[in-house]
């Protein structure tokens, strides 16, 4: 089986943080998993008031279910990044960089919002993979 595409085409911002395209080959398993806020496993919020520590927690509640489908962070094509407004995103951001880091990165769309569904949750991260069997 052919191997998922990321692409950054000539003419678009070269980054090394992000592709712009993506191209997942039949016979890939597509895994969606929903916005993962800074929460434990009982729903207390993790972090209160610290974005740093809720976008670790959060990505580790998204890896978790990453896992739980037989995928993990190698295997994701995109992730969407809510911030409430006035989070840092450089914060937020820099306390997960190390752990998204590739040579070929997931697509990336990120955007602040008013508020989560989480009261005080200051991040959410939800994840597109696609699995080659």
């Amino acid at each position: 089986m052919t191997a998922i595409q990321r692409i950054r085409p000539r003419g678009l911002v070269s980054s090394p943080a992000f592709s712009h395209v993506a191209v997942v080959p039949p016979g890939a398993t597509t895994i969606y998993v929903g916005g993962q806020n800074a929460v434990d496993a009982d729903g207390a919020l993790v972090g209160e008031g610290d974005v740093a520590a809720q976008s670790v927690r959060a990505l580790e509640n998204a890896t978790t279910a990453l896992a739980a489908a037989g995928a993990s962070l190698d295997d994701v094509v995109q992730w969407t990044v809510l911030f409430v407004d006035g989070a840092d995103l450089g914060a937020g951001y820099g306390a997960i960089a190390h752990r998204l880091a590739s040579d070929e990165p997931a697509l990336v769309t990120a955007a602040r919002v008013s508020g989560l569904g989480v009261p005080g949750a200051l991040v959410e991260i939800a994840a597109v993979a696609a699995v080659l069997r």
